[in-house]
């Protein structure tokens, strides 16, 4: 059994390098959610190709305001679905999601959880053709709709190192 150590040095090396983060323009879909509990919140974009027959997801990618556990999720979920036909990607929750990170401390399986509503939320819009950019996003002055707001420049997200 890991110990949080464990876990909280897996996040370290996750974030030092993550996978897969940013806006996907060319995406066909995408998901995202927000945790009322803590305020954080993810999108995960997904690109679709065909293999033998069926969609898989060709490239997926996320974009987070939240933890670093949040991230660091997010970041190998985004490797993990490479390749995943759309029905194995649905059937994916969060434990498998958070797993390569080892034993999650309680208070942060909620971000396997959102890492898991994003792509459901994705998988689901339409039949997974959606263009990105067709999906309606929230609109007035709230965390969400400032999530969809377009901004100008980039935006940079620092780990923060804990003491």
């Amino acid at each position: 059994m890991e110990s949080e150590t464990d876990f909280e040095e897996n996040v370290r090396r996750t974030l030092a390098n993550p996978q897969n983060q940013g806006e996907m323009a060319d995406a066909d879909t995408v998901g995202t959610v927000g945790s009322p509990d803590c305020g954080d919140m993810l999108r995960m974009w997904l690109k679709f190709t065909e293999k033998d027959g069926q969609k898989v997801i060709d490239r997926a990618s996320f974009q987070s305001f939240g933890c670093q556990t949040a991230i660091a999720v997010a970041s190998m979920a985004t490797e993990m679905l490479k390749g995943k036909t759309v029905e194995e990607a649905a059937n994916i929750d969060s434990n498998e999601l958070s797993a390569p990170l080892g034993d999650i401390p309680p208070m942060k399986i909620h971000c396997g959880q959102m890492v898991e509503g994003a792509l459901k939320q994705a998988l689901s819009q339409g039949d997974a053709s959606t263009k990105a950019e067709e999906i309606p996003a929230p609109q007035g002055n709230t965390l969400l709709g400032d999530f969809h707001a377009s901004t100008s420049g980039k935006v940079k997200v620092v780990p923060i190192e804990s003491e």
